[in-house]
């Protein structure tokens, strides 16, 4: 893990992001591109930043309600000024990111709310995802509306196993 952060920090001097950007501190930006529901572009001091929206996960765009969690994300986050609250990066470089909305909403939690995402619970610490997963599990809102929905854990999980053999 150590030499995995000790990376994330040669690897942003050497592309010249700042670490404050890169690591963990709060920046205002504009969202530029929506890759997926939980993926999102944003610029800032003319520098992009690729952004993985953290304690979620939305459903693969190959999954039912993929294209819709992206649409929410754009509907929502699309070429706005947004408050970026970085907390580290990933094994793919992205900064891990809640994302505030004009107004003072959570893109993230907004997500897990209206049913487009899950709590991603190997992840999150946060109980208020866990407890908004529930209410829009219990009012069949958005990928619950389906009987039984696959996780994006789950689902990618299967698409390796099956690509294997």
């Amino acid at each position: 893990m150590l030499r995995i952060f000790r990376f994330a920090i040669l690897y942003s001097i050497s592309i010249g992001i700042s670490l404050p950007h890169a690591i963990a501190e709060s920046f205002s930006a504009t969202v530029v591109g929506v890759s997926d529901g939980d993926t999102i572009t944003v610029l800032s001091n003319a520098r992009q930043f690729k952004l993985r929206l953290t304690n979620i996960d939305c459903p693969e765009k190959s999954q039912a309600f993929g294209k819709r969690a992206k649409h929410f994300t754009s509907d929502l986050a699309f070429g706005k000024t947004v408050l970026v609250q970085g907390h580290g990066t990933d094994l793919y470089g992205r900064i891990k990111a809640e994302v505030i909305l004009p107004g003072g909403l959570s893109l993230n939690k907004s997500l897990v709310s209206e049913g487009y995402a899950w709590c991603y619970r190997k992840y999150c610490d946060d109980p208020s995802y866990f407890t908004r997963e529930e209410e829009a599990h219990r009012l069949r809102l958005g990928l619950w509306s389906q009987g039984d929905p696959v996780a994006p854990w789950t689902y990618r999980k299967l698409r390796r196993r099956h690509r294997s053999h």
